[in-house]
């Protein structure tokens, strides 16, 4: 009987997110012809900017490898119950301690590129950690933390690329130095397979992938896993089998803040960018990751072809300019999207709860 539910149940979810995404689209279409542009118009620009040929569909991979990144990360805390949005923010100070490990170590090969991908990843963990800190020994909401230490970080960047004894770029002759760092050694950028035009995976991509399937194996196959989503389910019952609930919760906000530290590190040393710590080189990465993981539902392998289609909005999204559509209006595309696949669950389960005689367990 509970399996047959559980059946009835799941065809009804996804019965309204084919639904949704339908509705979504048509909004979508909507908005296009009512800013003067044409839906066919923007739809075949998305389709040139991201997957038309072998140099669109470099783009939308290097786009998709910290998409991802941070998506994974954003799925270990909210499994755990430890809501983390600070993602931007993460990004950010990740991409600050690459650069500053890359542009002041003087060590030669592959050593280099490795110390800046685990300095990042450990300086945005120890970030992320400050927020499980104050949730600890004062009792800080961890949303609102997390949320406003991104406002932090992106001063504490914007203060490192304007002191030149920090890391702001090397002054030429008499020419003003620029708010940026200069661009990290060769030996600290990720390596990329292929040469243009043809197809190029970036080494960034496949260590993505393989942290989401390393991720998805360690919550479904290990103690920790099983710990972990025990906490997010219900604190108190996983405090009295035994789990140190605020050691855990603070290591799954740590580890979430890592993974977003090294999507910035990520956007630093691919060739996604320009190479140099920026104030605004994360270009929402963080925020799209966290969309990523909500549309995935909080499952990393299933994030891996969410972040995929993300890079195809984001690499795309470029290419509306040339059909006179706002670009902005890809991020009200991807927020009706988001809608679409998770309001859903939500919905059925409301609807559940109201058709369910009282006193019969929904």
């Amino acid at each position: 009987m509970i399996a047959r539910l559980t059946t009835v149940v799941g065809w009804r979810v996804a019965a309204a997110t084919a639904a949704g995404v339908v509705v979504a689209l048509a909004l979508s279409a909507l908005l296009i012809a009512a800013t003067g542009g044409s839906p066919s118009g923007a739809l075949e620009a998305l389709y040139r900017g991201s997957v038309a040929d072998q140099t669109a569909w470099t783009s939308t991979l290097l786009f998709t490898a910290p998409l991802l990144l941070v998506a994974v990360g954003a799925c270990v805390s909210a499994r755990s119950g430890y809501f983390n949005i600070g993602q931007e923010g993460q990004v950010l100070i990740g991409a600050l301690a690459g650069a500053w490990v890359a542009l002041r170590l003087a060590v030669a090969g592959p050593i280099l590129l490795i110390l800046t991908l685990a300095f990042a990843a450990l300086a945005a963990g120890a970030w992320a950690g400050l927020s499980a800190l104050m949730h600890r020994l004062r009792g800080v909401n961890v949303v609102v933390s997390t949320l406003l230490m991104t406002f932090l970080a992106q001063q504490l960047v914007a203060f490192a690329v304007n002191q030149s004894w920090f890391l702001q770029e090397s002054r030429v002759g008499d020419a003003v130095a620029s708010p940026q760092s200069n661009q990290v050694p060769v030996g600290a950028r990720l390596t990329s397979f292929g040469e243009y035009p043809n197809l190029q995976l970036n080494l960034g991509l496949f260590i993505a992938i393989a942290a989401a399937v390393l991720i998805a194996v360690a919550m479904a196959r290990t103690r920790w896993g099983f710990r972990l989503t025990m906490l997010g389910l219900n604190p108190v019952t996983a405090k009295h089998a035994g789990v140190r609930v605020a050691a855990l919760g603070g290591l799954a906000l740590a580890i979430s803040g890592a993974f977003a530290g090294l999507a910035g590190a990520v956007l630093l040393t691919s060739p996604v960018g320009t190479n140099r710590l920026q104030p605004g080189m994360s270009i929402n990465i963080g925020w799209d990751g966290l969309l990523v993981a909500l549309v995935a539902r909080n499952r990393p392998l299933l994030a891996m072809p969410v972040a995929l289609f993300f890079g195809v909005l984001r690499s795309g999204g470029g290419f509306l300019a040339a059909t006179g559509v706002p670009s902005f209006l890809v991020d009200v595309v991807k927020s009706l999207l988001v809608l679409a696949f998770v309001a859903p669950p939500v919905v059925v389960s409301l609807w559940r709860r109201r058709s369910v005689p009282e006193g019969v367990p929904a």
